[in-house]
């Protein structure tokens, strides 16, 4: 169905290939997971599939791909289509029209299709993906799951024989997250549709694959096999998998279900614990205090009540399904949004009704959508635009000591060689950490991140955590919004739940984590008497017992 020998494609004035030397092949009806780091390449291998590397991209393709005997070079991504579903990291960016029924019609009018025909492949497909109810919704209306549905659905009224999606759960709460996979899966099973996909919270797609491709792996342009056979060979490994290749476990559980064959014994010698609550720094008061906060979009309330407080020298992590109301107590906090009642105070200064230039002196905001902040010609101009802005015009020593500032950020986020580079040709993650470094560069007393993790692999969101920790360490008070629960069981000093407008949970991470199955990360599910949350966690503890 698809095949790669000997693929290798070069981005325009690019000097490294984005990817090398690929051989692979994925059956007919196989649900192949796509992994990798951060600008390994895998959404230009996905690209290659359905034409879009080199037509659209440029650069030079070596090497042959064919799917289901089709070249996409000489094919053209008109013609391919007809046969690759394509869904992007962000669906709305895909989205042309305002309604769904619309939205899912128009490919089939562009290609002509007479009208009755039209009528009855939009009414097949709303109908395989529950989405009849949605009809004639808005599609500003719908939630995250719902637009990842109907992307599918523009894609699968084409009647493709492979789809192909990009980080389809990237903004996805857990829930959606799976029922967007239990769709995939249903589909790949009952229509026999070859499905790949690239996804970085691999233990989301993990139980549902079979087979895996990782990209750039000890020097390799990419391996390709069963899912325990790659995992031997990678690094690249959810917490499961990563404990069982620690303690030699054999064969390799993928799930915990599979890790629960292993634990009798370490269950019977593994004390029973009180969860301790995490220490957090004291001060007099918190340094951000939210004060029964109220925001309406409409005659709809969106927060009801919001009472938070976050201390400098801590880690906060929000979590909620989508909807919920995260990004607007974010956009609230740093005045995009006016709250209908309550106060937010920073350093205790009201600073619920001033400008948002002012607040964001003191508190830095880093959006879902990196590209809303970059718009400079460089990685380093980025930040250098941030430092110019709050200290005025500088001299040419001023400029010297701006330059090393952002230099030695650039360093620390893993950038430094991309620091010439035009940050949206970037990858998701690169582009992720470029942001994150133009809003952190004049080390504001407050730090809201909103997904900060989205297209970013293991490896770099341990560097994200390592990063955050010493902000936090230095006094920072960080307020971290994220639907990537093993993240937050790395990263949090405290936790919170939003759910419909109110905080339903605040405390003791472990204890918060636990108290929802949706946000009860893998090691803490694989051990529910103890109050481990990562395979580091579990690791010390098991071998203290077995010391």
């Amino acid at each position: 169905m698809i095949s790669f020998q000997n693929v290798s494609f070069s981005y325009p004035d690019s000097e490294r290939p984005a990817i090398q030397n690929i051989n692979l092949e994925v059956a007919p009806g196989t649900l192949a997971l796509v992994i990798g780091e951060s600008g390994s390449g895998k959404s230009t291998l996905l690209r290659c599939v359905n034409g879009l590397v080199p037509h659209f991209s440029g650069g030079s393709l070596q090497g042959n791909v064919r799917v289901n005997g089709l070249d996409p070079v000489q094919a053209t991504p008109k013609v391919m289509s007809r046969h690759v579903g394509f869904i992007f990291q962000d669906p709305e960016a895909q989205f042309v029209v305002d309604r769904v029924e619309d939205e899912i019609a128009f490919a089939l009018e562009n290609f002509a299709l007479p009208a009755e025909e039209i009528r009855m492949r939009v009414a097949e497909v709303l109908d395989l993906l529950s989405l009849k109810a949605l009809r004639y919704r808005r599609l500003e209306t719908l939630s995250g799951g719902e637009r990842q549905r109907v992307a599918m659905a523009t894609a699968l009224v084409m009647r493709p024989e492979v789809l192909v999606l990009d980080e389809p759960t990237s903004q996805l709460d857990p829930k959606s997250a799976h029922d967007v996979l239990e769709t995939l899966v249903r589909l790949n099973r009952t229509l026999d549709l070859t499905v790949l996909l690239a996804e970085h919270r691999i233990e989301r797609v993990l139980p549902f694959a079979d087979q895996l491709i990782a990209l750039n792996v000890k020097g390799n342009g990419g391996i390709s096999g069963p899912p325990r056979q790659v995992f031997a060979q990678t690094d690249i490994t959810p917490p499961v998998v990563t404990l069982g290749k620690e303690l030699g476990w054999q064969p390799l559980p993928m799930t915990v279900e599979e890790g629960r064959k292993f634990i009798p014994d370490i269950e019977s010698r593994t004390p029973k614990s009180e969860t301790i609550p995490t220490p957090v720094s004291q001060k007099v008061a918190p340094y951000l205090q939210i004060h029964d906060l109220e925001v309406h979009y409409g005659n709809q309330i969106i927060l009801d009540g919001v009472n938070l407080d976050l201390q400098q020298g801590e880690i906060l992590v929000l979590m909620g399904p989508n909807g919920a109301g995260k990004t607007t107590l974010l956009r609230t906090i740093v005045g995009l949004l006016q709250p209908a009642k309550g106060k937010v105070i920073a350093g205790g200064v009201d600073i619920s009704n001033k400008r948002m230039d002012e607040i964001c002196r003191a508190v830095g905001y880093l959006p879902q959508d990196p590209n809303a902040l970059l718009f400079a010609n460089s990685a380093l101009e980025e930040l250098m635009i941030t430092l110019r802005n709050h200290a005025g015009k500088m001299d040419a020593a001023g400029e010297q000591e701006a330059d090393r500032t952002a230099r030695a950020l650039l360093e620390r986020l893993g950038l430094i060689n991309q620091a010439d580079d035009y940050p949206r040709d970037l990858s998701v993650g690169q582009r992720q950490r470029v942001a994150l470094g133009a809003i952190t560069v004049t080390k504001p007393k407050t730090l809201l991140l909103d997904e900060p993790t989205r297209g970013l692999d293991y490896g770099a969101k341990q560097s994200l955590a390592q990063l955050l920790r010493g902000w936090r360490d230095e006094g920072m008070a960080i307020l971290l919004v994220t639907h990537d629960v093993e993240l937050a069981a790395e990263i949090a000093d405290r936790a919170a739940i939003l759910k419909q407008g109110k905080i339903s949970s605040c405390g003791d991470t472990s204890r918060v984590m636990r108290s929802s199955v949706r946000f009860t990360p893998q090691i803490a599910r694989l051990f529910p008497d103890t109050d481990w949350l990562t395979a580091q966690d579990a690791l010390i503890g098991i071998r203290q017992i077995f010391s």
